[in-house]
């Protein structure tokens, strides 16, 4: 292989990977932990004393059970009975 052939497979490798760096999402949305939303075993982690992480709650909408949520739409999730999600661990629905 020629020193020019070398050359422009460096530069191809070189453009692809950096092609591929940049085709991300142009904004990529930020998100939060909320507790108290989700459903019973589709947690993201931190189901409290007892468990292990994702998926380890045991009833729906746990207090001490995380998910993450689109930032600044926690708080304003409407779930069954008047239940609200929170940015810090509750006290509420936790597993008897």
């Amino acid at each position: 292989m020629s020193y020019h052939t070398k050359t422009l497979a460096v530069a191809g490798a070189l453009a692809a990977a950096l092609a591929a760096q940049m085709s991300g999402p142009a904004h990529a949305q930020e998100m939060e932990k909320c507790f108290g939303v989700s459903l019973a075993g589709k947690n993201d982690c931190a189901a409290g004393p007892g468990t292990t992480c994702a998926g380890s709650s045991k009833v729906d909408y746990q207090g001490n059970a995380w998910t993450l949520v689109p930032a600044g739409t926690c708080a304003t999730m409407e779930l069954p009975e008047g239940r609200m999600g929170a940015l810090e661990a509750l006290e509420r629905d936790l597993p008897a």
